[in-house]
């Protein structure tokens, strides 16, 4: 995609953090340091009344996720490990808790754009505090808190990817579509769509336990796959809209059920922010540098999985397990700058045990009418990308910026 999802660049710290526990108390503080600010930067286009809307219950304000960002820090490592450290504002526990039920109850998610206050000047008061609390206490227990403070910096920067997908579906339901910020124009050229051919076989897939990994990445086990093919980059647009034109979205032979009456009952007939031009010869496209005419080559984005899966089936192909998906990367690059859905449910590997404590409910309470999207979007930040990662969306979920790569059996 030629969309352009970071505004201000991104700091080289940060693009070859790996992760790791390091005791190295200097390059513990310049990574928390960097991927603090970017989350900053990322902000810093909206304004204090476009960081408090929430356009949907499954978005968050930016505010939001500013604050629970830094709430997660607080609550899982000052407040565990800095015996002299008061909380910024007691109230923050309820107001900025997710989900963690063990940590206390929380404001409802379906709520959070009513947070008026605290103001943003508030919030970043707040990060501040926490940030200057954090530095001190890596200063002193680096070697201590090393895990916990890589997995926070993770933790945030997954809330990086969400604060654009979500400033972008608020924005796109504001009739004035503001841009986030402008871009320069990238021609997209997505090149003949060839196959990859791999043999199958027992393959060793999971998290390998050498560097970062999240909870449900692991543990790396064997897995038995028959002979398939993978496409060699993701459907484009001009694609899709050829599945648009030949009546996909008219056509239940192509879909599964649920995914069928979800699409009746909401009227899709095209991807979400693609817009048909006022003379129906044409479709625009809204994007985070505002709106501009639907680029053939480019990949198509923001689609849902039931979508994902219609395509396939009127291409004659279907969508990858993530298990495919993950021998294929291993065998060989998979360019692409959308998450791409698979026909895996999200379930836990063999011998799946979650983290320890409060953080056990991080992904493992999840593993329930989920579908698994392997890969990295445009919005996803550097150094966050990695083979074995398991991202996952509800299968009507299309906010996100997720696309399709197409497989095949032999």
């Amino acid at each position: 995609m030629a969309e352009r999802a970071e505004p201000m660049g991104m700091n080289a710290a940060i693009a070859g953090m790996q992760g790791e526990t390091d005791s190295d108390v200097a390059a513990l503080r310049a990574q928390y340091a960097a991927v603090r600010s970017f989350s900053e930067r990322l902000a810093a286009p909206l304004s204090a009344e476009d960081r408090a809307v929430q356009s949907m219950p499954d978005a968050s304000p930016t505010k939001w996720h500013l604050a629970h960002t830094t709430w997660f820090f607080e609550t899982v490592i000052l407040s565990q490990y800095s015996e002299d450290y008061a909380p910024f504002d007691p109230a923050f526990a309820y107001l900025f808790n997710s989900y963690y039920e063990g940590l206390g109850p929380r404001h409802p998610r379906p709520q959070r754009g009513l947070l008026s206050r605290p103001a943003n000047d508030e919030v970043m008061k707040y990060r501040a505090y926490v940030d200057a609390a954090m530095q001190r206490l890596i200063a002193l227990r680096a070697s201590e808190i090393a895990a916990l403070v890589t997995l926070g910096l993770h933790h945030e920067q997954q809330h990086q990817e969400l604060i654009l997908t979500d400033i972008k579906h608020a924005f796109f339901s504001n009739p004035l579509m503001p841009i986030y910020a402008p871009a320069k124009a990238r021609p997209a050229d997505a090149g003949a769509l060839s196959w990859r051919e791999h043999t199958g076989g027992i393959l060793r897939v999971g998290h390998e336990g050498r560097g970062f990994a999240f909870d449900n990445e692991g543990p790396a086990h064997e897995v038995l796959l028959r002979p398939f093919r993978m496409a060699s980059r993701n459907v484009s647009c001009g694609e899709y809209r050829a599945f648009m034109e030949d009546g996909g979205y008219r056509r239940p032979e192509f879909w599964l059920s649920d995914g069928w009456a979800l699409a009746q009952s909401q009227n899709w007939d095209a991807p979400l922010y693609w817009l048909c031009d006022a003379d129906g010869d044409g479709w625009g496209v809204f994007t985070l540098n505002g709106v501009k005419r639907v680029d053939a080559d480019e990949s198509v984005a923001h689609v849902s999985f039931f979508e994902a899966a219609a395509y396939a089936a009127w291409a004659g192909a279907r969508l990858p397990t993530e298990f495919e998906w993950e021998a294929a990367a291993g065998a060989h690059p998979l360019p692409g700058d959308v998450w791409e859905w698979t026909r895996s449910s999200y379930d836990p590997y063999p011998g799946y045990k979650p983290f320890d404590g409060a953080l056990a409910e991080y992904n493992g309470k999840f593993m329930s009418g989920q579908m698994v999207l392997r890969g990295g979007s445009c919005a996803t930040p550097p150094g966050h990308i990695r083979r074995t990662y398991r991202n996952f969306f509800p299968p009507a979920a299309r906010w996100q910026f997720s696309g399709i790569r197409l497989a095949g059996d032999l």
